[in-house]
């Protein structure tokens, strides 16, 4: 016997079954008032609510698609955001048309996106959908032979400032994490810095930490236009140096296509006394974004230029020199002046 039911075994209370098989609301032995008109008419809305939704889905349909963030080139202003919350290497990237800049970027991200560059894994992208866009070419091929260009030209909707991609990676040896942000210029905004001194369209370059020159290899090999771009890159140097009044960032010299030779000693030694000239030094970084050549391997040298980008070559200098006094050179007072 329950509290709602006095038939000596009944367990309707907690089951809910009545022990005669009786409907439990008309047995006799059913202790309770009985329902009023406005409770039944209650529990036959909520019934025929649950007989409602009996069959019906557990969770609702989605209304729309997940899909990735609009996430395409990425404006200075975007950068400066992403500054302001964590330490960002912002890097400049120079050449003239056909040098092989996109090509570059292109091949950096199949080599990280596959997992194929090494000492580096990938940690995340605020810009995989302009990734995408250009390293398609790449991807597409007519009946397994490669296009014939693997990045397409790069054109920007605004010609008054650039457009950055994003990669964080993390390095393997210590773990630390570096966030870059890479512009993809066209190669006309180079020709007019050096023919024209344009330059109100590289402000976003005074907070670089190094600066890429990138520069055609096939052009370095031919005798011919050889002497050309060893002047075009003195003089890029120059406006280089005009732009920052001062203290420039490392400049490291991309030279591309090492697929299609290496490039001679004389011809980096040559390219080196150019920048020279303008008192300006430069690392030689030779690479191949894409190879035609089974010996190079497509993306040769990108994980030395991602090296050599993120190796800070600043000395430390000694925080208390010790010295022996000597007298009447007021040594307190001249600290540090002459740095």
């Amino acid at each position: 016997m329950t509290g709602v039911c006095d038939f000596d075994g009944c367990t309707v209370g907690e089951t809910g079954v009545c022990a005669l098989e009786r409907d439990p609301a008309s047995c006799e032995h059913h202790v309770g008032k009985e329902p009023s008109e406005s409770a039944d008419g209650a529990e036959d809305e909520n019934d025929q609510s649950d007989l409602a939704t009996i069959g019906a889905p557990v969770l609702e349909h989605q209304t729309g698609m997940s899909a990735f963030p609009a996430s395409r080139t990425l404006g200075p202003d975007a950068i400066s955001k992403m500054m302001a919350s964590r330490y960002v290497n912002v890097i400049g990237i120079l050449g003239d048309p056909e040098a092989g800049k996109t090509a570059c970027l292109a091949s950096l991200y199949l080599m990280i996106s596959n997992a194929k560059l090494a000492g580096w894994n990938f940690a995340d992208s605020k810009s995989l959908k302009a990734f995408e866009d250009i390293a398609r070419g790449a991807r597409e091929w007519d009946a397994g032979n490669p296009p014939d260009q693997m990045t397409v030209h790069t054109e920007l909707s605004d010609d008054r400032q650039p457009g950055f991609l994003h990669l964080r990676l993390v390095r393997e040896s210590d773990g630390r994490r570096v966030d870059l942000a890479l512009p993809d210029l066209p190669g006309e905004w180079t020709t007019e810095l050096i023919g024209t001194s344009r330059v109100d369209r590289f402000e976003f370059m005074k907070s670089a930490e190094v600066i890429w020159i990138v520069l055609d290899g096939r052009a370095l090999e031919s005798k011919e236009r050889r002497q050309g771009v060893i002047s075009r890159v003195g003089q890029l140097a120059g406006r280089i140096v005009t732009l920052f009044s001062g203290k420039i960032p490392r400049l490291v010299l991309v030279t591309t296509h090492r697929d299609s030779g290496e490039l001679p000693d004389t011809v980096q030694a040559r390219l080196i006394a150019e920048l020279g000239k303008r008192d300006v030094t430069a690392t030689i970084v030779p690479v191949a974004p894409f190879s035609n050549d089974e010996e190079v391997k497509p993306g040769f040298g990108l994980e030395d230029l991602i090296s050599t980008t993120t190796a800070g070559d600043r000395s430390l200098s000694e925080f208390w020199p010790s010295a022996d006094p000597i007298e009447g050179t007021r040594s307190y007072i001249s600290y540090r002046r002459d740095r």
